[in-house]
């Protein structure tokens, strides 16, 4: 969700050119209230609201980020839409996001409200976000080359993961400290083992960039040797896929082994709460 508040725009270019969806022209996005409830008290909140705006509104997108499969939803979406649609008195449309291609087939089932009509979401699952690899894209879209690494960086064999995940990389460098840095965490973070190992081996002599990012991935790793690195990175992490860890979690993680702390690692960005992430029971 993050990467869709840093990039307003990003929900409507997704839709039009990875899914292939028609929205009208519109000149800017706008962060707008997420609680779509009815005049009753029935409560109705999605994770983001999008207004695509014209000389007014002219488009309503909804982001939705989903990890796991919930019949629920499917009676709750069609509202979030009808809902919306009404405030704004134009289309909306709903984006559902997922990492887990198992889900994607889901929540893209057509769903019946009755009669003649049916609801059907825009699902974006990791088949169909783009493999970011061209610098000159990934540096004009930043968010879009991070959530490519993010969806790729354990699907695709390693060598094509580690092009994805320079150019996120790249892109990411010249953006503000503090998105740099949260940007190059997620990077890393998405890459499996087998991509992290031969960015690490890669020649350095040969790959004047790469050999950049890999010594920097290294002085990570070798830091990250010891157990405190690795607290201090994933509760970096926590806190930025999560929010505030309370002292619990906190406490688990500083006793937390090695190994563990590898584990929460690979778990922090599909887990579905901070409790899943660190597994509490």
């Amino acid at each position: 969700m993050l990467l869709f508040r840093n990039q307003l725009t990003l929900a409507a270019e997704l839709i039009r050119d990875a899914l292939g969806g028609e929205l009208p022209p519109f000149c800017e996005a706008r962060d707008v209230s997420a609680d779509l409830s009815e005049i009753q008290p029935v409560e109705y909140r999605a994770d983001m609201v999008i207004e695509l705006w014209a000389d007014g509104p002219v488009h309503g997108v909804i982001v939705e980020v989903q990890l796991s499969v919930d019949e629920r939803k499917k009676f709750v979406w069609p509202a979030y839409v009808a809902n919306l649609r009404a405030r704004l008195e134009c289309p909306a449309s709903l984006l559902v996001v997922t990492p887990d291609e198992r889900v994607a087939r889901w929540a893209g089932q057509r769903i019946e409200m009755g009669g003649y009509n049916w609801f059907m979401p825009y699902v974006l699952g990791p088949a169909c976000i783009p493999e970011v690899t061209d610098e000159a894209l990934a540096r004009e879209n930043p968010e879009l080359a991070v959530l490519s690494a993010m969806a790729h960086g354990l699907r695709a064999d390693p060598a094509r993961a580690m092009e994805i995940a320079l150019a996120a990389r790249k892109a990411s460098a010249g953006l503000d400290a503090e998105r740099s840095e949260m940007y190059v965490d997620l990077i890393i973070n998405s890459l499996g083992e087998a991509a992290r190992q031969a960015l690490m081996n890669m020649d350095l002599r040969k790959y004047e960039f790469q050999s950049a990012w890999a010594r920097e991935y290294l002085a990570r790793s070798r830091a990250e040797g010891e157990a405190h690195g690795r607290v201090v990175m994933l509760t970096r992490l926590l806190t930025a896929r999560f929010g505030q860890i309370e002292s619990a979690v906190s406490e688990r993680i500083q006793r937390a082994s090695i190994a563990e702390l590898d584990a929460i690692g690979e778990r922090v960005l599909t887990a579905g709460s901070l409790q899943e992430a660190v597994s509490l029971d």
